[in-house]
């Protein structure tokens, strides 16, 4: 179910709400947090997309903020330069949707919009899908929200995204970048966590030329092993395609040459190698992990603090 509201006003959107749940007989308290996706129209119905998928698992209040273009006919007398659409059942996952359309001055001030909206009580996560601001702190969205997330590599620069990021970091910041590496440091910790016990003397790590999460994950492991990292680029990789730490015993290695078949490779010496299923992770699984969280990150924060300069010295 899908109502547009043309010309409309938050207290309207809020008595609509209000109404639907009344004639549904549910409440918005079994809501665990609000949702607040800062976009634009042509990425907006992908935005919602991922932020449905991910809803399932983490029942939410999604509002989406993207200003219109629509333009104002003379025809229309008093617009108040809000148009919305509220979202329910199979069109709003485990929860609803309500999409923000401001026109005009009132795009900067999202805020104003937004308060009225939030689920009682519950937690503010922000997502910035693509384009972020440079101090999420400071921006009107980042600054009510408990949990900031953004997504450096879908914007126009990644690495000027992420390295305004790093300038202005806060304990609630974390980036997709990040997040996609879970699996691969899980599986990296679970391989050094395997007897002997040997000491790690230098590692390389090779990936996608100018890919934010092999640098994260170098500078992970050049804060957790405390050894030389180096970065070897692939052109013609799509991803993270391998992991090698060298040790007295040899080369233990972890190789996912393609994300089209998902397979990884684990060599340990003197063991034959495992081939284990790693497909490439989602955004919907990327920003679930993140709506279960909502607790500061503080590898993430010291990995963006200290160990990029350690692999990537900043120019």
């Amino acid at each position: 179910m899908i109502i547009t509201l043309q010309d409309t006003e938050t207290r309207e959107i809020s008595a609509k709400i209000d109404e639907l749940h009344e004639e549904r007989g549910e409440a918005a308290l079994g809501r665990v947090l609000t949702l607040l996706i800062s976009t634009n129209e042509a990425e907006l119905e992908h935005d919602l997309e991922v932020a449905n998928n991910a809803s399932r698992e983490h029942p939410c209040r999604v509002i989406a903020v993207a200003p219109s273009s629509r333009k104002i006919s003379p025809e229309e007398e008093h617009p108040t330069f809000l148009d919305a659409e509220i979202r329910f059942g199979s069109d709003a996952g485990a929860g609803e949707i309500i999409v923000l359309r401001p026109r005009g001055g009132l795009v900067r001030h999202a805020d104003t919009l937004v308060i009225p909206l939030l689920v009682p009580d519950a937690p503010v996560v922000a997502w910035w899908p693509n384009e972020a601001p440079a101090n999420l702190s400071k921006d009107l969205l980042g600054s009510m929200a408990s949990s900031r997330i953004t997504d450096a590599m879908h914007s126009s620069n990644p690495r000027r995204t992420m390295d305004d990021l790093r300038r202005n970091r806060s304990a609630k910041d974390v980036d997709m970048s990040w997040t996609r590496l879970t699996v691969w440091r899980a599986m990296i910790a679970s391989m050094l966590d395997q007897p002997p016990h040997l000491p790690v003397s230098n590692v390389r790590v090779t990936g996608q030329k100018d890919y934010l999460p092999l640098d994260l994950l170098a500078a992970w492991l050049r804060l957790r092993l405390n050894v030389p990292v180096m970065i070897e680029e692939d052109p013609n990789a799509t991803a993270v395609t391998g992991v090698y730490l060298t040790r007295g015993d040899g080369v233990l290695s972890l190789e996912r040459p393609s994300t089209d078949d998902g397979f990884a490779v684990i060599s340990v010496p003197g063991q034959s190698p495992q081939t284990i299923s790693v497909p490439a992770r989602t955004l919907e699984e990327c920003l679930s992990e993140e709506l279960g969280r909502l607790y500061p990150d503080e590898i993430y924060s010291e990995v963006v603090s200290q160990g990029l300069d350690l692999v990537k010295p900043r120019q």
